[in-house]
């Protein structure tokens, strides 16, 4: 078979094409000599992986890096877009490939910003995704996530980014699914602590560009984080882990009633008048000793 007899010299075009989501120029690719060589162009050889691999995923692929570049292309917009010809020249090509003209480009990106502006349509965005913790007036994601989520959602947080710059030490955003804002919320021992409180969180309206800062630095009962799996990607590192407790604390019925579990107190109540305790992220039964 002609794929196996050169695989050695495809896998990096494989490589290269699954980074770019388009095949490279030969000047994009370190071993485009070689399969102009085997193959007459880096085109052709291309043409043979698919026709070995299959059409699903490379579409996955092109699909997802010409999301990206809408959600790049929209929230340009905000610091004034440039000429095509000032652009890095891989960015032009990949516009040409994926749009065939800046022109087309620039007003898919302004339609995917006038959608940003539809509270409605940001609900219906927040419901769709499976990224996140979805609640009844918001969705809750990591900023480790945030790419995941769809274009529009990028977009919207994107807005209110592109406006506020990057908040110190925010790593959890909530995405408001009615009131056009967007909430970036610090919660320092998010990785370490199996139900981390909130320091700080500042929330900007988008439609008036008020601002509101909140900070719990000196309070006793800070909000409190519970499912924190859920504001991950399922193939975050740490998914698996948040997730095994939760599954403990479902089964053992402690987050039944979640209106009094929300702050530290509340939780550490619910931990007492249940018998379990925390030690990590493993829940255990408290004894006579503890």
């Amino acid at each position: 078979m002609r794929f196996e007899q050169h695989r050695e010299l495809l896998e990096p075009l494989i490589v290269a094409v699954a980074e770019l989501g388009r095949v490279p120029e030969w000047d994009e690719f370190a071993g485009a000599d070689g399969i102009i060589e085997r193959f007459g162009s880096i085109k052709r050889a291309f043409a043979l992986i698919r026709r070995v691999t299959g059409d699903e995923e490379w579409e996955k692929i092109r699909e997802q890096r010409t999301e990206d570049l809408l959600v790049y292309l929209a929230l340009a917009r905000f610091r004034k877009r440039p000429p095509i010809s000032k652009l890095p020249q891989g960015l032009q090509r990949d516009i040409r490939t994926f749009f065939g003209t800046y022109k087309s480009a620039c007003e898919l990106a302004d339609q995917l910003l006038f959608q940003a502006g539809r509270p409605e349509a940001i609900d219906e965005a927040c419901q769709r995704s499976t990224i996140g913790k979805l609640l009844p007036n918001a969705l809750y994601v990591h900023r480790d996530a945030i790419d995941e989520l769809e274009k529009l959602l990028r977009t919207y947080e994107g807005c209110a980014r592109s406006y506020l710059g990057e908040i110190e030490d925010a790593n959890v955003v909530k995405i408001h699914r009615f009131s056009g804002k967007v909430s970036y919320l610090a919660y320092p021992d998010f990785d370490s602590d199996p139900h981390p409180a909130l320091l700080r969180s500042v929330k900007l309206n988008m439609r008036t560009l008020a601002l509101d800062c909140w900070d719990y630095h000196e309070s006793e009962n800070p909000p409190i984080l519970h499912r924190k799996e859920a504001f991950l990607a399922a193939d975050d590192r740490r998914y698996a882990k948040f997730a095994r407790l939760t599954q403990q604390e479902v089964q053992h019925g402690l987050l039944d009633d979640s209106a009094t579990i929300g702050t530290r107190q509340g939780w550490i109540a619910r931990l007492a008048e249940r018998g379990f305790q925390l030690r990590g992220h493993r829940l255990i039964r408290k004894t006579n000793n503890d």
